[in-house]
């Protein structure tokens, strides 16, 4: 098919009526967008992820479900025939009322993947309807049919092959004559169980759809025109970037960059696929163009802000000129499934920050037994509250006087776990996260102001 386009819309994005119909006129300026993927409307994940936590209130329970009732039907009041759309809306809702008691007496990761993935069962009906009454030939498309996964609930790994296979069979004939309307964060397993791809993972299922059905572009839509030198939210100066490769934008992603999930430019990078990120709010002023190749590659391209840290350091004088410790370490870590991020080491001991891949939220934690078993090793401290601090460019390991003019700037800080050299692309630190917004101004004024 040619020149198929694959655009996704973010919570934002289909917060309420008005903003899905700006969703709508988007993809009418774009006869080629042939499937759209849509994330839960704003805020609906959060109430969902609290229900699946367990809430033994029933009066708490019942207000939880009440609101998300109240987002939807606002939207369902605004359109002319909601009929048949409401009947599946509250289908799906008792559906999250059944859900959510049964998590009250005990939650599992299985269930909280059935509850949460219904955020986004509702968007695409209220929003394939929206469209269709718009003159759209829209039709809505359960993405479990399609985007097969393992059982790794709460943080799945996409079975990428099948997915196509089922794609070519299941999702292009439709895309042929109509705009399918598809759900992003979601799959299923072999046997049928519905399971989530780790929170923020819509971008990475749009990316693994567009893959899928070998489209020739991705467009994320959300709530800022684009990619920034840093979030304006922090550093009023903030630029936004015309155009950025594939190699800073994972970084950047990786860092903390809440515009793209960080596994969203892996399938697109596969298949050379361009991927614009730009506003629904403001679809006039562009955005961001990632791709493989781009004109300019400065020394500092932007600056991410991560928190909700964990580090976790281990000490032994077992370390010292001896073979097979961080071996050790790192065969607990992975029989108990712990992530880790970043790394550095000393004679006597080792700190690690631990990855936050799943779709409970917070601060990722150690498990207890992980902890025993390291504890057997040696001595084990943890400490939160911290935020990683990442400054993305290019060449950067091997430019000169860069890295004094950074902790020049930040001479006044405690800077922790500083890790530079491994990568051309970036340099990180963590520091507490009462200082971390200061740290990024700063930086960003030495950096990209001056």
């Amino acid at each position: 098919m040619s020149s198929f386009n694959v655009a996704k819309f973010g919570g934002t994005s289909v917060a309420n009526f008005e903003a899905m119909s700006r969703c709508a006129v988007i993809i009418e300026n774009n006869p080629n967008t042939k499937l759209v993927v849509s994330s839960a409307c704003s805020g609906v994940t959060n109430l969902l992820v609290e229900l699946a936590n367990g809430v033994s209130d029933e009066q708490m329970r019942t207000e939880l479900l009440q609101k998300l009732a109240n987002i939807h039907d606002a939207i369902l009041a605004e359109l002319k025939d909601a009929t048949e759309t409401a009947n599946e809306v509250y289908k799906i809702l008792d559906t999250v009322t059944s859900l959510a008691e049964a998590a009250s007496i005990q939650s599992s990761h299985k269930l909280t993947d059935h509850l949460v993935a219904c955020g986004e069962l509702i968007s695409t009906h209220i929003l394939a309807q929206l469209l269709r009454e718009r003159g759209i030939n829209a039709v809505r498309f359960d993405i479990r049919q399609v985007l097969r996964t393992d059982d790794n609930f709460g943080k799945a790994e996409p079975d990428v092959p099948q997915t196509a296979q089922l794609a070519e069979a299941l999702l292009l004939p439709l895309c042929r004559d109509h705009v399918v309307v598809t759900q992003g964060f979601i799959g299923s397993d072999e046997h049928g169980n519905t399971t989530t791809l780790g929170r923020g993972g819509s971008d990475y299922s749009a990316a693994l759809i567009a893959e899928a059905v070998k489209a020739e572009g991705l467009e994320i839509w959300t709530d800022v025109p684009g990619i920034y030198t840093t979030d304006p939210r922090i550093a009023e100066k903030a630029a936004p970037i015309a155009e950025i490769s594939f190699s800073e934008a994972s970084e950047m992603a990786n860092f903390g960059a809440k515009i793209l999930h960080p596994s969203t430019l892996v399938p697109a990078l596969r298949h050379d696929i361009p991927v614009f990120v730009g506003s629904s709010k403001e679809p006039e002023k562009g955005g961001t163009w990632i791709r493989h190749q781009v004109q300019s590659s400065p020394l500092f391209r932007a600056l991410a802000l991560r928190c909700n840290q964990t580090m976790v350091t281990l000490r032994s004088d077992k370390m010292f000129h001896a073979y097979g410790f961080l071996a050790k370490v790192f065969e607990i870590l992975a029989k108990h499934k712990v992530s880790v991020d970043l790394i550095t080491t000393s004679e006597i001991s080792v700190s690690l920050t631990l990855d936050q891949t799943d779709t409970s939220g917070g601060a990722p934690q150690l498990p207890i037994a992980a902890r025993e078993e390291l504890e057997q090793l040696c001595t084990v401290e943890i400490e939160q509250n911290l935020c990683l601090v990442a400054l993305i460019g290019n060449n950067m390991s091997e430019s000169r006087g860069y890295a004094k003019q950074v902790f020049g700037t930040l001479e006044d800080m405690n800077l922790r776990m500083i890790c530079f050299g491994a990568s051309p692309h970036n340099l990180c630190f963590l520091v507490h996260e009462s200082v971390s917004r200061q740290a990024i101004q700063k930086l960003h004024k030495e950096l990209f102001e001056a």
